[in-house]
Order: structure tokens, then sequence, then C-alpha cells
């Protein structure tokens, strides 16, 4: 039996990146994926490719109003919400000496406040329909610190408390509605490609990133979609406000 048969699943960022392979697994998997991004050029790309199994919808995560429609055409389309994946993210590089309070702001604002406003909008329609679970993305700099992404951690560690206090609050008011965080380490995806092309010392950008990693190599984004498809589907039921790894061995 298909793993997400008859579920539909919100993803935000699900036109590129860990958002887009989640997005294929998800109807690969039987279920209905609802795109959400602010690039429509290629969330409308990706839905076509999916058929209609799929739905786009433009979303900016930092907007209240965006994350109201999108929930409400996820009901009205596919008939319910059972699954949100918290996916949309951006990064940058500063310390905390050099970073501005507009970079602090741009990204606690998507990272963060983009994930608050997902978790808060999602919930009444997760209810309606029986519960379901809410996946958050965080990363392995939401677990320990790095001078050289402090707003980047600074966010991302706030998207790890957060899935903790959303578990709590939905099981003590037996919602049934899981929360979990998924703490990736660094993955062959547009968001870290400006790295990749970059000179570190006698290296190149990408092998000094695979270096970090004990596997020898960077992720792939559909890695860190299988474990989100199994924290959407019915084989994680025993499993909220927990954080799961996959960073090759990079936080060992």
């Amino acid at each position: 039996m298909p793993r997400l048969e008859n579920k539909v699943v919100l993803l935000s960022g699900g036109a590129s990146g860990i958002g887009a392979e989640s997005a294929r697994l998800v109807v690969r998997e039987g279920g209905k994926a609802v795109l959400a991004d602010r690039d429509e050029a290629k969330g409308r790309t990706l839905a076509a490719e999916l058929g209609d199994a799929a739905l786009f919808v433009p979303l900016d995560v930092t907007q209240e109003a965006g994350w109201q429609s999108a929930v409400a055409a996820s009901v009205e389309r596919f008939g319910g919400l059972h699954g949100l994946l918290n996916a949309a993210g951006v990064g940058v590089r500063n310390s905390i000496e050099d970073c501005t309070l507009a970079e602090y702001r741009r990204v606690n604002d998507i990272n963060a406040l983009g994930t608050f406003l997902g978790c808060k909008t999602a919930i009444p329609a997760l209810k309606q329909s029986g519960g379901g679970s809410i996946v958050n993305i965080s990363s392995v700099l939401g677990l320990r610190g790095a001078s050289y992404a402090m707003a980047y951690c600074a966010s991302k560690g706030a998207v790890r408390t957060l899935t903790k206090n959303v578990a709590l609050h939905c099981a003590q008011m037996k919602y049934n509605i899981r929360c979990n965080s998924v703490h990736p380490g660094y993955i062959d995806t547009p968001m870290i490609a400006p790295r990749l092309s970059q000179t570190v010392g006698n290296r190149s950008g990408r092998q000094d990133l695979e270096e970090l990693h004990p596997l020898g190599r960077l992720g792939r984004p559909e890695e860190v979609a299988n474990m989100i498809l199994f924290l959407l589907s019915d084989e994680s039921t025993f499993s909220t406000g927990s954080e799961f790894v996959c960073d090759g061995g990079l936080t060992a």
C-alpha cells in the first residue's frame, strides 16, 4: 500500500531542493502535494510534472494571509489537510559583527517566523482532518553554532525549539498532530550553490564542504526527502517533538 495514500500535504519551499523532492515522493506514495513557493515558474512546472495529484499556490511564508490562502486552497482542492512540510528557507554567511539588522530580520523572518506561521495556520485544518504530521526543516546548525552563520544558526535553533513546543501543545490538547524537526547537513541544493564555486585555501568550495562530512560527500535532496516521508507517514506515529538528523555524520 502507498505510504501516503489519500493524504494531502502542504509543502512550503515546494518548488525546488528538498521541498521539490519531498513533493515528488508524496505523489509517488499516493498522496496529494500542494506546492507553496514564491517561485511561480518552478512551482507551476513541477505541479504540471506531477499532474492532478499536485497543486501550486504562491506563498510568501512571512505573510499570514498567504498561509491562510494556501491552507484554504489545499482543503478546497483536495478535501482536507494531513501533513505540512516547512521547507522554505534562506542562508546568509555572516558573523555577529558583520550581520546587519536587515540581514538578521530577513533570515529569521523566512526561516523562523515562516515556520511559526505555517504551524499556526495549518493546525486547525489538520485537526479538522482528524490529525496529521508537521515536519519542520531545521539544520545541523540548529543543533550547534557556527561563527560564519550567526543569523542562520539563530533561526534554525528557533525552528528546533518551536517544533518541541508545537508537539507538546498538540499532544496535550489531544489533537492527534505530531511535529518533528529534520536537521540536514550540507545538501546539494540551490541554497548552497554559491559556496560550491568559491575557493577555500587550495580547495574548491565543494571539496571544503564535502570534507566536513565523515561520509565524504554532500547529501542529496532525495535522502532528506526519504526521512521526511517517514515522518509524514503513519510509520512514525510514536515520534513527536524529536530531532531527526541527516548529515553524513557531521555532528558525530
